[in-house]
């Protein structure tokens, strides 16, 4: 009778891969992402350092912390669209109309504050409905539809304020965006919780399950009309939470300001190790890629780099992290 093979001598696609292989393989993007972020902070660190003769204090931190938390939450909404294999270009639209909206409507009482904050997170899931039904019902491109309805949103938030003007009352910008310390943590603590939450969930898996091979998972049950819509709604508040965010931040409104963030919503999701293709990523990981993002504007404002040249060297830092990323991620794939 032969003996049994040592699973050593058995080919390499014969034998299952370890544990720790798998779990590194499937969560590479994120840990390049906290590995890009750490060195970031790090040569940050490093140049004020230099500059300042001391480290960043509190109130660098804190400063970062606030200008980061807006386009984190777009970062995140975008996720959850971007797993279904579908992308947003709207964000910017709805950030103008809800960062509109809040420097129209919020000053008041506590009690109408917080009326106000909610109904601008519902008009912000009412923009994403609207793009998850034309995409889902409609069988669009996302692209065409999101860019389509961008212009509308950003028009809408014009005629809302046509001018920057609006103001944000003190109490609703020191409890979002408090200048003593970065509390805003805390916000960026409750949204990983909640990915961790819808991660698990029903709808979670039917987000992997969509993005990763659509024809398969609606053949196992799974509702993929029904899963897109409820994507792009949930984007859509997020987008709507980060306006008011960035309405705090700037105690004002601007119709504008919002326009930006769909790009770089994209760069954070990417930097974030998120497959554009969908079926793989995590929020945690798009809140790295905004903090990256954050950083590397730092880093090129203490190494006075020209601001005309700005853009050019944030688009080269993409590339080569975008570049190295994907070439690492294949490396330890395959080699696990």
């Amino acid at each position: 009778m032969p003996m049994p093979r040592d699973p050593a001598d058995l080919p390499k696609h014969g034998r299952r891969r370890p544990r720790a292989a798998h779990i590194v393989g499937q969560n590479i993007g994120l840990i390049l992402a906290v590995t890009i972020l750490f060195l970031s902070i790090v040569i940050f660190a490093g140049m004020f350092l230099v500059q300042q003769d001391r480290l960043p204090g509190s109130f660098e931190i804190t400063s970062t912390v606030n200008n980061t938390m807006p386009l984190a939450l777009a970062a995140i909404g975008q996720t959850i669209v971007v797993l279904t294999r579908g992308i947003d270009l709207s964000v910017g639209g709805v950030i103008d109309l809800t960062n509109a909206l809040a420097a129209i409507f919020l000053p008041g009482s506590v009690l109408h504050m917080i009326i106000v904050s909610i109904l601008i997170i519902v008009a912000g899931g009412l923009a994403g409905l609207v793009n998850g039904l034309i995409v889902g019902l409609g069988r669009l491109q996302p692209i065409v539809v999101t860019l389509a309805t961008l212009s509308i949103f950003q028009g809408l938030a014009i005629r809302v304020l046509p001018q920057p003007g609006g103001s944000v009352p003190t109490g609703y910008t020191e409890f979002l965006v408090n200048t003593s310390g970065p509390t805003a943590l805390l916000f960026l603590g409750l949204a990983a919780l909640g990915w961790m939450v819808l991660r698990r969930s029903r709808l979670g898996v039917d987000l992997f399950a969509v993005g990763n091979d659509e024809p398969a998972a609606i053949a196992l049950g799974v509702r993929a009309m029904r899963t897109k819509i409820l994507a792009y709604t949930i984007g859509g508040m997020l987008y709507a939470v980060a306006g008011l965010f960035l309405a705090a931040n700037a105690t004002g409104g601007d119709a504008t300001t919002g326009d930006d963030y769909t790009l770089t919503s994209i760069v954070a999701v990417v930097l974030g190790g998120v497959n554009l293709f969908g079926g793989r990523g995590s929020a945690v990981g798009a809140i790295c890629g905004a903090f990256i993002t954050t950083m590397i504007v730092n880093i090129l404002f203490f190494a006075h780099i020209n601001p005309l040249y700005q853009s050019f060297y944030e688009g080269l830092f993409l590339v080569i992290a975008v570049v190295f990323g994907g070439l690492i991620g294949r490396l330890v794939r395959r080699g696990s």
